[in-house]
């Protein structure tokens, strides 16, 4: 299966008055092997969800995306992507959707899929960064490492000598960034060994 390692920044953080105004995202073969980026801005239906702290955030203002298109667009735009990069295998359903605290970024993605009348084609299949860093983490303290305290995407990456580039959270760098985590985890999993 494909991962699909998502970020998407909202205007702020309740599905059906907050909106999705970006969508990141790299598509990795099951080798995590890149095959493609991501990245739209989307305007917003409901300007009044549109809050200063998310713009703090994640640096979009209403102005930014003017031009940018309603989701009812970029919804069909971003499956039509997912599939052509993953031709061998073009349903949405072989796909495992990945992120930090992903669970947010998936109820978002399905109410507009619910409220723009779509079928959401993708498995349950979901690969949470917080909680895979929680659980490696518990497994290398145990073995004498020094873990940070924090689950934030920030102090994970920081784990593995990774840093955003910007203050602000623009969601392509946020997946590509969640990404190099997820595959340095994946290369942890060769170095445990489980003793009974």
């Amino acid at each position: 299966m494909a991962f699909l390692v998502l970020d998407i920044e909202m205007t702020g953080p309740e599905p059906g008055w907050n909106e999705i105004i970006q969508i990141g995202a790299e598509l990795f073969d099951d080798h995590w092997r890149s095959l493609g980026t991501y990245l739209q801005n989307v305007y917003p239906e409901n300007e009044e969800a549109f809050s200063v702290k998310s713009e703090e955030v994640h640096g979009l203002s209403m102005a930014d995306l003017e031009d940018a298109p309603m989701i009812y667009d970029v919804l069909p735009e971003f499956e039509k992507w997912i599939k052509k990069l993953n031709a061998g295998k073009p349903s949405l359903n072989n796909v495992i959707i990945c992120g930090q605290s992903v669970i947010n970024d998936i109820n978002f993605l399905r109410f507009a899929y619910r409220n723009e009348k779509m079928k959401w084609g993708f498995s349950n299949k979901m690969l949470d960064l917080h909680t895979v860093s929680y659980l490696f983490f518990q497994i290398l303290e145990k073995n004498g490492k020094t873990v940070p305290r924090s689950l934030s995407l920030g102090s994970v990456a920081g784990y593995f000598g990774f840093e955003r580039e910007e203050d602000t959270h623009n969601a392509l760098e946020d997946a590509r960034l969640t990404a190099k985590c997820f595959k340095e985890f994946f290369k942890l999993i060769d170095q445990v060994k489980v003793v009974w």
